[in-house]
């Protein structure tokens, strides 16, 4: 697909994101004022110029939002699973969101699914219970805690359950911004890997609270990247400072600093 067949794409997306969230007639979600929106002009230019796109259409082709305000963790997990392998083979056929009469009037023994990771399949292969994302209490530190959704060490498990290579990295004092900025922008410039981001919304000037989204883009003129939000109906995609995003991942989650994660095919 050429760059401006996959701007065109990337449009559509986003018209159709900003459409679903003004056909009830309310306001279009809020973008912090650091924060360029993907579908303004501003926005489209910056990934016309910009080399490191390569993960841009793989996601955008994946993309969904995620079904609960807990699921931002899976929802990521699913489109990054899929961008890696699009054609499916190797992934579930999930059923869950079928009811008992979906079939009543389809010939016997058609099958109704595709080959897919979805935001259910990909809860059911980690160690994290379902319930336990929903709020039930487990042991963290030795202590009883409520942990709704997935700090970022959770999800890397469950990536890896997944059969995928990972290379986890937690953001605090101790990490180089120099070295978070290198990890980053080198693997927006690579095909067949991609980048994960747990950060704080509140520290970055968005409403909400803790949040994983993929980043698809890095634009070296305003030295910023592109975040694929998963809670369109919150805040939209985005073209967010690196700087901003460093100091969003700087924080404290439960147990310990959110940060990123790197991931490809074994």
């Amino acid at each position: 697909m050429s760059s401006l067949a996959r701007i065109a794409s990337a449009l559509l997306v986003a018209v159709a994101l900003h459409a679903s969230a003004l056909a009830d007639g309310t306001r279009a979600p809020s973008h912090s004022q650091a924060l360029v929106p993907f579908a303004s002009a501003e926005g489209l230019d910056r990934l016309a110029r910009t080399n490191a796109k390569t993960d841009f259409a793989p996601l955008a082709n994946q993309f969904e939002a995620q079904a609960t305000i807990a699921f931002c963790g899976p929802t990521t997990a699913a489109m990054v699973l899929n961008a890696l392998a699009p054609q499916g083979e190797e992934a579930p056929r999930d059923r869950s969101r079928l009811l008992p009469a979906d079939s009543r009037y389809l010939p016997g023994g058609l099958e109704l699914t595709v080959r897919r990771h979805t935001q259910e399949s990909v809860i059911a292969t980690g160690k994290k219970t379902r319930a336990q994302v929903f709020g039930e209490p487990s042991l963290i530190d030795g202590k009883l805690s409520r942990d709704g959704g997935y700090q970022l060490r959770q999800l890397d498990e469950l990536l890896r359950a997944h059969k995928v290579e990972t290379r986890l990295v937690i953001v605090d004092d101790r990490k180089a911004e120099t070295d978070i900025r290198q990890d980053l922008i080198d693997n927006l410039n690579r095909a067949q890997d991609f980048v994960i981001v747990n950060y704080h919304r509140p520290t970055i000037g968005q409403s909400g609270g803790g949040h994983i989204s993929p980043l698809a883009a890095y634009d070296e003129a305003s030295d910023s990247v592109l975040v694929l939000d998963v809670n369109p109906s919150l805040h939209l995609w985005g073209w967010m400072p690196l700087a901003t995003l460093i100091q969003g991942m700087k924080t404290r989650d439960m147990a310990e600093n959110r940060g990123y994660i790197l991931v490809r095919s074994r």
